[in-house]
């Protein structure tokens, strides 16, 4: 789980710092997909009683914040790609 939350910033951070919003939109559907891994470990602990399910119900919360703002990011860069000017 640790490794799937801390690869949700690592990718977003990364993708940050790529030439061009085609390559950021790249990793911050990295990003959703690792946010989709959390979820499935999240559902796994409570399933096995490794988390309570108020618990799970708090991360969930959190999470899905988390994916409408990556999804939001994402909308915004699609929109920024489809009028920016071409490039010469």
């Amino acid at each position: 789980m640790i490794r799937a939350a801390a690869s949700i910033d690592a990718d977003i951070v990364e993708g940050r710092g790529q030439r061009s919003d085609r390559e950021f939109a790249r990793y911050l559907n990295i990003a959703v997909n690792s946010a989709n891994e959390l979820e499935a470990h999240l559902i796994m602990a409570r399933d096995l009683g490794a988390m309570s399910a108020h618990n799970y119900v708090r991360l969930r919360e959190r999470l899905v914040q988390v994916r409408k703002m990556l999804h939001g990011l994402l909308t915004k860069i699609g929109e920024r790609r489809r009028v920016a000017p071409p490039t010469p």
